[in-house]
């Protein structure tokens, strides 16, 4: 049951093949036994997993359902969970949450048996996941490799076959380069329509309402498309005030059909350069989808201008950011708005795009996963078939969804010469979230998805 999905597992509970404790035990003990090299699940809570284990037996045995209920998950270190520590990385953190962050909550609402809490980049601030609270998270494919940050040690978690599914987050890539670098899926949300309360560094301001921070979102990671869609639909929706009168209705895929699909693929970045591994699986992956009968594109002129979009994203990061940073900068409201406005443009130019295609296709990254580097940030490098590059270019790839709040799956497709896995970004339209889940599921049938890594 290793690498069974959480639809499986819960096929198996209902079918009474397998009891929850069953499915805890065997997944606390996987942990205990492979997790050692992997430094992947640093908060561990195994006695009351399995307790809810046994309570998630007992709902069943009375004939109560849920789309999680019995199957073992673990949750971003950045979440609260009731009696855990929640420290982004920072040392010396020892305080306890009192309550459940909201996604955690649906989760466990709909059954789901949370064992632990993954490890993370500090402060959630880089693609490798590294902490003076926890060390390195290290790639089950090749540890000397990151397994991408900054929720890496979830991705590695789904790799090594602990868990089915786990919850993230991301802003610049944190859920997309971790699922890419250990060759599992993940899903960047649509912006604003998963719950951030009590997703929040240590010592930030106890609000009435938690605010959305600008572009970033808390989503999913699995193994199959199926349990990315499961995990968004238990977890999406307002919450708090805004759930007295907004309500959530995702529309279908656009297509029930693989040959149906309009699909534009951009493998051509103006301000970076991806490895020719990462181009020519794309190139391969489109060749089989024209033979899969989708309308295939390499390129449109509908497309926003990509070497406009990183310097934007930058700006608008940094002002989210500056309202807790204890070094003058960030924006003026004056300045923030045009540089909005801005924004804007981009989505709606994409916007266009997705009226002649459903789906966009990119690298997620312009290397695969790449050897851990603890150096400044100003001083790493990437080697990108011999050519040197700035480490803040693992990102480039990543900006175009997040500026504009798009859906984007993380998908698998291939590994590169060295064994290490090679994923897709599918790009979806606003708030159809299930179009690009869906579309990775098609690739995952047709052309083969999640492979465990040798060892595993």
């Amino acid at each position: 049951m290793s690498y069974a999905s959480a639809a499986q597992m819960r096929a198996d509970l209902t079918a009474r093949k397998v009891s929850a404790r069953e499915l805890a035990q065997a997944a606390i003990d996987r942990i205990e036994t492979l997790d050692g090299p992997l430094n992947a699940v640093v908060v561990r809570d195994f006695e009351r997993a399995l307790t809810a284990a046994d309570a998630a037996d007992g709902a069943i045995a009375r004939g109560q359902a849920g789309p999680l209920l019995g199957v073992p998950i673990t949750v971003k270190e950045a979440f609260d969970v009731a009696g855990l520590p929640t420290t982004w990385g920072l040392p010396g953190v020892t305080a306890t949450a009192a309550k459940d962050a909201a996604a955690v909550a649906r989760l466990k609402g709909a059954g789901a048996v949370v064992l632990g809490k993954t490890n993370i980049a500090l402060m959630l601030q880089d693609w490798q996941s590294d902490s003076p609270a926890y060390g390195r998270a290290n790639n089950p494919w090749n540890p000397e490799r990151t397994a991408g940050g900054s929720s890496g040690g979830g991705a590695a978690a789904l790799a090594g076959g602990f868990v089915p599914l786990e919850y993230g987050s991301d802003l610049g890539g944190s859920l997309r380069i971790p699922a890419a670098f250990c060759g599992v899926m993940a899903h960047r949300p649509t912006w604003g329509i998963t719950p951030h309360r009590g997703f929040a560094p240590p010592g930030a301001p106890d609000l009435p309402v938690t605010p959305a921070i600008d572009m970033a979102v808390v989503g999913p990671l699995a193994r199959t498309a199926v349990d990315l869609e499961t995990a968004l639909i238990v977890t999406a929706g307002r919450d708090g005030r805004d759930a007295v009168g907004w309500r959530l209705d995702l529309p279908p895929p656009r297509h029930a059909a693989l040959k149906d699909y309009r699909v534009l693929v951009i493998d051509e970045h103006p301000l970076t350069r991806s490895a020719a591994s990462i181009r020519s699986a794309l190139n391969d992956l489109a060749a089989g989808l024209e033979k899969a009968g989708c309308q295939v594109a390499r390129g449109s002129p509908l497309m926003p201008d990509l070497a406009a979009v990183p310097d934007l994203f930058l700006k608008l990061l940094f002002a989210a950011l500056s309202a807790d940073s204890p070094q003058e900068g960030g924006l003026s409201h004056r300045d923030w708005l045009r540089a909005d406005r801005e924004r804007l443009a981009i989505a709606g130019r994409l916007g266009e795009v997705f009226g002649a295609f459903d789906v966009v296709l990119t690298p997620v990254a312009i290397t695969t996963a790449f050897a851990h580097d603890d150096r400044p940030f100003d001083a790493r490098r990437l080697d990108v078939d011999g050519e040197s590059r700035a480490y803040g270019e693992t990102g480039l790839w990543t900006c175009l969804a997040g500026l504009t709040g798009h859906p984007a799956t993380t998908a698998p497709i291939g590994l590169d010469d060295a064994g290490l896995p090679i994923g897709v970004q599918i790009i979806g339209p606003y708030l159809e979230d299930r179009t690009p889940i869906a579309f990775a599921g098609w690739l995952e049938r047709a052309f083969g998805g999640f492979r465990p890594p040798p060892g595993y």
